[in-house]
């Protein structure tokens, strides 16, 4: 029985192709299930086909009161589910709790670019401010993930007018580069004391391993510091800011589908939400009767 959330996770990342990221998070609420249970049932012998509603309640309730919110509650859930169907048991049917679903808040281009500028004046040598501006410019220029970009692999150079992206479920799609984008790249491919080539990493880290994405989060959070902006301003704000703009502009909805990888259409509708606020905050801060 204690095999099974490693199997479960092995069986998420070869056979569901699942994220690092979502692997190691099921696993783990695997693992604290199996736990729950067994003090739950009084140490007995956890079998996981007896596994009811009132159990999977019980569990939750105690993850509430470590301070989960909803979407982890959902989350949780759903990686139970997974394990329970995995493990050859029935999951209970149960409604899990409600998650409002959140709407993006994009930063202006003028934003977008002062915050890649910081972060890539602030880095500790030339090279890895290149790599930087490099790799925030193909978040907002581009609209790929921040894992999308770290996992690209060397071979992507010489860079053409698109480029091709591997993203989750390891579905790849084609994006458009911008003379912009594509330039940041290419210099600091020149830039890099690193060489690299056919499917090793393209973005390095300072002492040659693959860059973290860490490493980009927390030069984000701290040039935010600096710029005076909010704290929802991260590397997948100049995500969302790239969908928003393009909607803006008069993208379509199925063509933003496809640029973004959004397996459904659900997925990128919530950038119409997104482009709605921006109108109303245009308006009321410049109507004269708003």
């Amino acid at each position: 029985m204690s095999d099974l959330p490693l199997l479960y996770a092995q069986h998420l990342a070869r056979d569901r192709r699942r994220s690092a990221h979502t692997v190691r998070a099921y696993q783990a609420t695997a693992e604290r299930l199996l736990a729950f249970l067994q003090a739950h049932w009084g140490g007995r012998v956890v079998d996981l086909t007896q596994v009811s509603a009132a159990d999977l309640r019980a569990f939750l309730a105690e993850r509430r009161g470590e301070g989960i919110g909803n979407a982890s509650a959902a989350r949780e859930l759903s990686a139970v589910r997974g394990f329970l169907t995995f493990a050859g048991a029935e999951a209970p049917r149960m409604r899990g709790p409600r998650v409002k679903k959140g709407v993006p808040r994009p930063i202006s281009p003028a934003e977008a670019v002062a915050l890649a500028e910081e972060v890539a004046d602030e880095a500790a040598e030339p090279w890895i401010g290149a790599r930087d501006w490099a790799v925030l410019l193909l978040l907002y220029g581009a609209g790929l993930r921040i894992g999308e970009a770290m996992g690209l692999p060397a071979k992507v150079l010489p860079l053409g007018e698109t480029l091709s992206v591997t993203g989750k479920r390891s579905k790849t799609r084609v994006v458009p580069l911008l003379p912009q984008v594509r330039a940041a790249v290419e210099a600091y491919a020149a830039a890099t004391p690193w060489t690299a080539s056919g499917d090793e990493p393209l973005f390095r880290g300072a002492k040659g391993g693959p860059l973290s994405a860490a490493v980009v989060r927390r030069s984000v959070r701290t040039a935010r510091v600096r710029l005076g902006l909010g704290e929802r301003t991260t590397p997948h704000a100049l995500r969302h800011s790239f969908a928003t703009h393009l909607l803006g502009r008069g993208a379509d909805l199925r063509a933003l589908q496809e640029l973004l990888g959004h397996a459904s259409l659900s997925s990128t509708q919530i950038y119409t939400a997104v482009d709605a606020a921006h109108l109303m905050d245009v308006y009321r801060h410049a109507h004269p009767r708003a």
